[in-house]
């Protein structure tokens, strides 16, 4: 394979057919004023520009900044060669401003524009797309809660993408448990606040990219209630001053050495008299956060989907041409000594399964955009409550099992090269490597379990209704339909098998040893959560390639062949999960200290 092969090709073709097919978003559009001038012909050329930023600029970037890394001179960081030229041209482009409202710089077109540029970009230089992923999140979390003044003074500029933007929750000693944070917040007298705290793990806490950089910093007021209901917003920016020559107390004091992602600087950053604004309420500020926090948990999804997408490229190509034993069956009239292991089963059904996963999961991401997308802009104030109530149950879901995939498949890919896939020069190790951070950002995912079964699933008897019902009617829609009818059959199944489930793990809550059964449940219900929907996504999309002329018969086929891959291979996970629950629920993991390990290591 040469260099050039082992570059990201965004799967276009797919993607149009959700977006146009699966999900007839342009017909929602129509429905949509801010939306209506939309059409595929806008939408191809769109994603067909974004695709060139990221093979032409990004891709090449990608291993060169993984050797090269982030480097720390003189208090301030250099990213690696090429990073911050990429930048210029990304900003120049425009591509920050995709899904952002007109009144502050926006295009304003739908966040599925966004959730396909970002399934992109860390496809072809994860590192890289770091820097600009939090600017649509600071954007939402500026735009709700900071006050007419902030939004005038940042969001253009942040809008533009000409100031970055970082979330400065973690310190050393509050990771997933905000409520031990100390960084202190001091009131000036006039409207501003003095900021003093150490914070850890800052995504591109420093860097030599944008001209400024928008700190959103998690501290606590002087008189502030302890634990989490005592934290407060602020907007700390790195620089002040109309000409920015102002340096403002943010000093970074190391970044971190990696596993994978080098290219993005992860910095230690102190705030010594650096002056900040508040951002919404006193002590309120983890909900002003979380519109931030929700929007990285989809962006970290389309990561994980991401790698997916790059390991499926990386295994497929590196399958069809590496020739080893003869295939059993074999193809007809080859005289060659050996075959491509593409025709290998054992190979196959790792190539089927990177195939499967991915485009399962892109489908339900682009929903799930799309239904912020109706959130927001519906003609109907009931339409956008469903929406809502389903963007809601899915990004834990699309956060955790998306992540979570993203790494294995990687790993699997890793096994198609065998022994070439552990070196550096084909790719697929950094792949690998840079999977596997998306599963602890952002929320572990072990944390993304707890929040969809203990914070959304129990809530109320109907809780998981808007996802249901529309799994529902397309399993009422497929049943008829000859490529989807049994995979609609499964559908049905597996939806009232997940209903009855949460009745059952909201009942034993109530129980003495509850909390210990759902924590130890959560984990396996939100796989087998995100298997249902991967259930529907992929009924649906047998049901349509089979019933829509416009798909063409190639592509056709081949979801034909995913569909009952899916069905076959995939979907029986389910039964185990739900084995897994229902031992969780009669012998439920009870807390307690580990056994330590004795001198020989047992």
């Amino acid at each position: 394979m040469s260099a050039q092969a082992l570059l990201y090709q965004p799967p276009l073709q797919d993607m149009h057919f959700v977006i146009e097919h699966w999900l007839d978003a342009p017909a929602d559009w129509r429905r949509m004023p801010a939306f209506q001038a939309l059409d595929g012909e806008t939408l191809a050329l769109s994603t067909q520009a974004m695709g060139r930023f990221c093979t032409q600029v990004l891709a090449p970037l990608n291993h060169p900044g993984d050797a090269q890394g982030c480097t720390l001179q003189g208090g301030r960081v250099r990213t690696p060669e090429g990073f911050a030229a990429a930048y210029q041209t990304f900003v120049q482009d425009g591509w920050p401003t995709l899904a952002c409202d007109p009144a502050w710089g926006g295009q304003g077109l739908p966040q599925l524009w966004d959730a396909v540029l970002y399934e992109m970009l860390p496809a072809a230089n994860h590192a890289w797309s770091m820097y600009p992923g939090l600017l649509h999140g600071a954007y939402a979390c500026l735009r709700a809660h900071a006050s007419d003044a902030l939004r005038q003074a940042y969001l253009p500029h942040i809008v533009s993408g000409r100031w970055l933007a970082t979330m400065c929750l973690t310190e050393p000693q509050a990771g997933s448990d905000l409520g031990l944070l100390r960084t202190q917040a001091l009131p000036h007298g006039d409207g501003s606040f003095t900021l003093h705290g150490q914070k850890i793990f800052i995504t591109g806490g420093d860097q030599d990219m944008s001209e400024n950089i928008v700190h959103l910093v998690l501290a606590r007021l002087p008189d502030a209630p302890a634990g989490s209901k005592g934290l407060s917003l602020f907007l700390v920016p790195h620089r002040l001053g109309d000409d920015l020559a102002q340096a403002n107390g943010v000093f970074c004091d190391g970044i971190e050495k990696k596993m994978g992602i080098k290219g993005s600087a992860t910095c230690a950053l102190r705030f010594e008299h650096a002056r900040g604004w508040l951002i919404g309420q006193a002590n309120k500020g983890l909900a002003a956060m979380f519109v931030m926090m929700n929007s990285a948990r989809l962006h970290v999804g389309l990561q994980g989907l991401g790698h997916a997408q790059m390991a499926n490229q990386l295994a497929h190509a590196y399958a069809a041409e590496r020739r080893q034993m003869r295939a059993q069956p074999r193809p007809g009239g080859t005289q060659e000594a050996a075959d491509p292991i593409a025709l290998h089963p054992p190979v196959q059904r790792i190539l089927l399964d990177l195939r499967v996963w991915s485009e399962g999961m892109r489908a339900i991401a682009y929903w799930a955009a799309h239904q912020l997308d109706v959130a927001e802009h519906a003609p109907d104030e009931a339409e956008r409550a469903q929406a809502r109530a389903r963007a809601a149950l899915l990004t834990p879901i699309i956060k955790s099992l998306f992540t979570e995939r993203g790494f294995a498949l990687a790993s699997d890919a890793l096994q198609v090269f065998g022994g070439y896939g552990y070196i550096h020069e084909y790719g697929i190790e950094q792949t690998v490597r840079d999977s596997r951070i998306p599963m602890i950002y952002e929320g572990t995912n072990q944390i993304q379990a707890l929040d969809l079964l203990q914070r959304k699933a129990l809530a109320s008897p109907d809780a998981l209704a808007p996802l249901l019902e529309v799994f529902d009617q397309e399993a009422a829609a497929s049943a008829s339909q000859p490529q989807a009818a049994p995979l609609a059959q499964a559908l049905r199944h597996w939806c009232d098998k997940l209903q009855a489930l949460t009745g059952a793990l909201r009942e034993s809550a109530a129980q003495p040893d509850g909390p210990g059964a759902i924590a130890t449940a959560a984990e396996d219900y939100l796989r087998l959560a995100g298997l249902v929907c991967l259930a529907w996504a992929w009924t649906r999309s047998a049901r349509i390639a089979a019933t829509q002329p416009a798909v063409p018969a190639q592509l056709a086929q081949a979801k034909h062949a995913s569909a009952s891959h899916f069905l076959h291979h995939i979907l029986p996970e389910a039964a185990y999960r739900l084995h897994r629950i229902e031992a969780a629920l009669a012998a439920p993991i009870l807390c307690g200290p580990a056994p330590a390990p004795t001198a020989a290591g047992g």
